[in-house]
């Protein structure tokens, strides 16, 4: 087990104090692939394509709260096709390592990824991120090649995309 660093209290541009977390877009989808120029690195059917982003800040806490949430999160439909079903067995999840979820334009139109963890850490993290996810989901649990460049090609169902960040929690 990789040992994560615990989070601390920071400083934002505004001067207000804010504890730094892991995101997460999830999308419903009735199947996602991600390739490696023309090899196909994984591919689900009906499940969640999720992308995660890693501040340097983040810690275990965190990826636990990310994958509970993502494991438990009700937006598939029940027989009344109401949005009230978590992901079964039956559905898949891919995980994709995406730093830019923690990019920032307050200067300019040029993106800014200083937030981002380093590719060593952000590599930790979203190791334990995927095991945790793999011991905890009793379905198929896929997932992207970390720091490479990739496609990916997914049909939204619904759509529905939720975000998630670990500090934000009641967002």
């Amino acid at each position: 087990q990789p040992k994560l660093q615990q989070r601390f209290w920071t400083q934002s541009p505004s001067n207000r104090s804010r504890l730094l977390s892991l995101r997460a877009l999830i999308r419903r989808v009735a199947w996602a692939k991600v390739q490696e120029g023309s090899k196909t690195v994984a591919e689900i059917s009906s499940g969640l394509l999720v992308l995660v982003g890693v501040h340097p800040e983040d810690g275990t806490s965190d990826l636990h709260w990310i994958t509970d949430k993502t494991i438990g999160i009700r937006i598939f439909d029940d027989e009344n096709g109401k949005m009230n079903l978590a992901p079964c067995s039956e559905k898949e999840i891919l995980i994709i390592s995406q730093f830019t979820l923690w990019g920032t334009v307050r200067k300019g139109y040029r993106p800014s990824f200083h937030r981002s963890a380093d590719p060593t850490f952000a590599r930790q993290l979203y190791d334990e991120f995927c095991c945790y996810m793999e011991a905890n989901f009793k379905g198929s649990v896929k997932k992207g090649s970390f720091g490479k460049h990739m496609m990916i090609q997914a049909e939204d169902d619904g759509p529905v995309s939720i975000w998630l960040d670990s500090q934000q929690r009641g967002y």
